[in-house]
């Protein structure tokens, strides 16, 4: 058996399918959610989302939000997600470098903070990206 999932952003739904598991990075450890999986609320911290699909799984590297699941229904909403096979380990590792030196400069609080973010994001997607290059290599 099947459930929906939704993954959501701020700027776009990022997947919506019928899937068999869903495995997330939570802030109490690791969540695989199956068919009938109990009702659950809970915040989602910076990872690798994995899905199973019949014989395939995909991955996703998330940097955060929350996951609902409910009646075979499961929404995350994502502060940001992105298909491992999209990651571009290449534009990834000069936002990490462009953070870093955002961040030195302090220019201000939010300067900083909206640079820290970038790094925090930068540095899931090099961890994913270079992860999935390995198991596919």
């Amino acid at each position: 058996m099947a459930f929906n999932l939704t993954i959501t952003t701020p700027e776009r739904i990022v997947l919506e399918d019928v899937v068999d598991e869903v495995v997330v990075p939570t802030t109490s450890g690791e969540i695989a959610v199956l068919t009938n999986h109990v009702d659950l609320l809970t915040a989602v911290k910076p990872g690798e989302l994995t899905i199973k699909k019949g014989n395939k799984t995909s991955s996703f590297a998330i940097t955060g939000g929350f996951m609902e699941v409910s009646k075979n229904n499961v929404s995350i909403l994502a502060d940001y997600a992105i298909r491992a096979e999209d990651i571009e380990i290449a534009k990834a590792q000069e936002a990490k470098e462009r953070a870093e030196n955002a961040m030195k400069e302090k220019t201000s609080q939010r300067d900083f903070a909206e640079a820290e973010a970038q790094l925090r994001r930068s540095l899931v997607e090099l961890e994913i990206g270079k992860r999935r290059r390995r198991s596919v290599s």
